[in-house]
């Protein structure tokens, strides 16, 4: 039996959090750090962490439907990080750290209108959610060194403050899903 395909494109702050999180997901095949959601083609990093070119960084996730649905890849997105803070996450200032789903489908779509209405239905957060829901127009993947940044660089000063505590509550919170080591 072969595996399904089907991508996700997802932005919720700096992409090397998010990437490090859906890259240990059962299901999850592949994930791609990169910018999407702005004007200028091929924008590189210095250009979009400018702010000027409205891309916000983001993950393009290629995961079997079969064993992650797209729902479960929504679960995890809005349990990592802050979908009420507009243009911001942690210590992570503009645009290109938006909240955002850039869906691949009509379905797509739904879904994310769906979880986000039932979010804020269920009142999870006392802020109003700012996630963006948008089509996914063109995706750039980042340059070579932004990928698999954290498991590259484990040492690094922002991989110990930032994104392995937020890994930390992920395992806790997701331990059923994740990749066996």
């Amino acid at each position: 039996m072969s595996e399904r395909r089907e991508t996700a494109t997802l932005a919720g702050g700096c992409f090397w959090c998010l990437e490090a999180a859906f890259e240990r997901l059962q299901g999850v095949l592949s994930v791609v750090p990169g910018y999407t959601g702005g004007q200028k083609a091929s924008p590189s990093y210095r250009e979009v962490c400018t702010g000027t070119t409205g891309h916000a960084e983001a993950v393009q996730i290629t995961f079997d439907p079969g064993v992650m649905s797209f729902r479960e890849l929504l679960e995890v997105f809005f349990s990592i990080h802050d979908p009420t803070t507009l243009n911001y996450q942690d210590a992570d200032y503009g645009t290109q750290y938006r909240s955002a789903i850039f869906y691949h489908s009509p379905e797509q779509k739904k879904e994310a209108e769906r979880i986000i209405g039932e979010l804020t239905a269920a009142g999870v957060w006392p802020r109003p959610i700012v996630t963006e829901v948008k089509p996914l127009t063109e995706y750039y993947p980042a340059e070579e060194y932004h990928h698999q940044y954290f498991r590259r660089n484990p040492e690094q000063g922002y991989c110990q403050v930032v994104i392995a505590p937020k890994l930390d509550k992920f395992r806790q919170k997701w331990a059923a899903k994740v990749k066996e080591a």
